[in-house]
């Protein structure tokens, strides 16, 4: 708690900005205080996600807080300690006395009650001495029951230390490929000319590996789960990973899009195991890196700090990935990022991760084997060998998140953009002059971000940068403070930009424009949401600061919008026949829809329009996700829930 001062409701929303928060009254049946029941589904989800803090004595509607206050704090204080001790209430306790305070706001007692992400040991955290149907997650800012695979899920992570050491008793050398061993004995032999595994034969060289064991149980023998993903037939490793896919694609546009140029995935011409993965995919990899080259005591240089990067990235994609999980592996290159997805979510809270420290493989005998081959680091320093070749080109701060839905993933970003773009840092340094030079690195790079867009959200903010959500949060207060960024809304509708910007409202004139220009027109109804124009005679229809060719050049044309708006009602017909489609469905149709739509916005009502769908439901059940997904921006994001909003697709989706 100390990186927070609570001490009054401006305070409190400062939190709700920065992290996890639910607040619950706590009254009690008699008035004075008890702890309620449902908090401690709230303890689980934030347990078992990324933390969070549950605040008693408050109170929130519509996202404005009202302190209520504990008449008799201690002996709630000294129930939730016996509550989290009692393993008949909640498997594991996570708390201590410096996370659970008391703080007086407005004369009242509250009881701030801090959870901490648990340990993968830990989890999953339960209730009531069953795991199964009493096992919560953190989404969409409710508490959600996990399904019962996921808790089998989190269970074997907590048992099983490392994934890959099982002996599979009932495999044998005829499910490995012997071309790809030979594959990669001949690259050890290289690396290793003088070692005496070189001198022994499969069966040995396989044991030493540890690819192949005998179970001195039982004392049988077979290739250990690590042997078969590495040197296995795809085949027989789908016998044992029924979801196993691995999948390479290189993409011609910045878009998150299914058109690919080259694409590498399990159709039958090559092994599909994962070393022979490694080592084709990393060619395509750095083909065409326009990276120089450096010379050494006058030798030339191949592996720059890029090259390592995206070493790393492919190794950690393959050794950190759940194989029994239902995503695939899967590698995206495209002109602007490298993408890298693997099946289930992180052993260790990403903020550690990013920092280094604390390893925790998944698949410990098969990272083994690629370090034998000097493919991958020792576990622990590979996330930081990729954040030091993305800082060596000044490139945006790669993005490592997990994502819980449909499954379990972990993503990481590598974006070859530039993090310090030289008209900015110019501007920057002839406006603020020394207060820039003077400000940490991680506020220089969010002033920075802020000044290189137009307005940006707090989440957006923290991909930016490996900092924690609380510092970000610090930061831009003192940086508001200064003068040199300003924000606009409120809460988590709240967004940071340059001083002296106006974002676009349905109230004022930057958001008039935008609706007359930038929105998809419906040729049916020529005169769309009159609200937004304003009935003050003396407002001008556009910013006179706007050249007067812009609504010329952004004239609609009528036969150009009829096209399109009869395309888009084609692409929406296939939800409108249906009755009740599916999740997957209905947000594939809505990107679709927005694809087509382009640059343009998409109103609410025109999204109910085509897809026969009840408004509500489609900003509460499918906007709000692919929003929250950054997927899709607002036309006015300060007022995200606004009858005439307009979504439009981001520009690097």
């Amino acid at each position: 708690m100390s990186e927070f001062s609570l001490n009054s409701l401006d305070d409190i929303n400062l939190l709700r900005e920065s992290s996890e928060i639910e607040c619950k009254l706590a009254g009690g049946k008699d008035g004075k205080g008890a702890v309620p029941n449902d908090m401690w589904e709230s303890y689980s989800a934030f347990a078992n996600t990324d933390g969070g803090y549950i605040i008693l004595g408050l109170k929130e509607k519509q996202h404005r807080f009202s302190v209520v206050g504990i008449e008799n704090i201690e002996k709630v204080k000294a129930e939730v300690f016996n509550l989290a001790n009692n393993t008949n209430k909640v498997s594991v306790n996570l708390l201590n006395n410096s996370n659970v305070t008391e703080v007086e706001i407005n004369g009242k007692k509250l009881l701030v009650i801090y959870v901490s992400r648990a340990k993968r040991q830990e989890r999953p955290v339960y209730l009531n001495g069953n795991p199964m149907g009493n096992t919560f997650k953190r989404g969409n800012e409710s508490d959600q029951t996990i399904s019962g695979e996921q808790v089998k899920r989190m269970l074997a992570e907590q048992i099983e230390d490392s994934r890959d050491d099982e002996v599979l008793v009932h495999f044998s050398m005829a499910d490995l490929d012997l071309e790809t061993l030979r594959i990669y004995r001949q690259t050890y032999a290289n690396l290793n000319p003088n070692h005496p595994w070189n001198e022994l034969d499969n069966a040995s060289f396989l044991r030493m590996i540890a690819a192949w064991r005998i179970n001195r149980e039982t004392g049988q023998q077979g290739p250990t789960v690590a042997g078969l993903l590495m040197f296995g037939l795809h085949t027989s490793i789908q016998e044992k990973f029924p979801y196993y896919m691995l999948d390479y694609q290189e993409r011609p546009e910045a878009k998150k899009e299914l058109r690919w140029v080259d694409r590498l995935t399990l159709d039958g011409s090559w092994s599909g195991n994962l070393y022979d993965f490694s080592r084709k995919v990393y060619r395509k990899l750095i083909d065409d890196l326009k990276i120089p080259f450096k010379l050494r005591e006058g030798t030339r240089q191949e592996d720059t700090p890029v090259h390592i990067a995206l070493r790393e990235a492919l190794a950690n994609v393959i050794v950190h990935a759940d194989y029994s999980g239902r995503s695939s592996v899967l590698v995206v290159k495209r002109p602007d990022m490298f993408g890298f997805r693997n099946p289930g979510l992180m052993r260790v809270p990403i903020d550690i991760a990013l920092h280094g420290g604390e390893p925790d493989c998944r698949n410990r005998l098969l990272a083994q084997m690629f370090r034998y081959i000097k493919f991958g680091e020792q576990a622990g320093s590979g996330i930081r060998h990729i954040l030091d070749g993305w800082k060596s080109q000044h490139w945006k701060m790669p993005l490592l998140r997990e994502v819980l839905e449909p499954n379990e993933q972990t993503l990481l970003e590598l974006r070859m953009i530039d993090l310090y773009p030289e008209e900015v840092i110019q501007l920057l340094n002839e406006k603020f002059a020394d207060k820039f030079t003077q400000l940490s690195e991680l506020e220089r790079t969010i002033v920075i971000t802020v000044y290189s867009d137009l307005y940006l959200t707090h989440h957006q903010l923290c991909t930016q940068t490996a900092a924690h959500t609380r510092e970000v949060t610090l930061a831009l207060v003192k940086l508001s403070k200064m003068g040199i960024i300003d924000s606009s809304g409120e809460q988590r509708s709240k967004v940071y930009h340059r001083p002296n910007i106006e974002v676009p409202t349905p109230d004022n004139v930057a958001g008039q424009f935008l609706a007359e220009h930038e929105f998809v027109v419906n040729p049916e109804k020529p005169t769309e949401n009159p609200e937004l124009l304003s009935e003050d005679p003396e407002l001008p229809s556009e910013s006179p600061e706007l050249s007067p060719e812009s609504p010329e050049l952004h004239k609609e044309n009528p036969e150009l919008s009829d096209t399109l708006w009869h395309e888009l009602m084609r692409v929406g017909q296939a939800i409108r026949n249906q009755h009740r489609p599916k999740k997957e469905d209905m947000e594939t149709v809505i990107i679709q829809l927005l694809s087509i739509a382009s640059s343009q916005y998409i109103r609410l009502s025109q999204f109910a329009e085509l897809l026969g769908k009840n408004t509500d439901a489609l900003r509460k059940n499918h906007l709000n996700r692919l929003l929250k997904e950054d997927k899709i921006g607002l036309a006015f994001p300060t007022s995200p829930n606004h009858p005439a909003q307009g979504y439009k697709l981001k520009e690097d989706e």
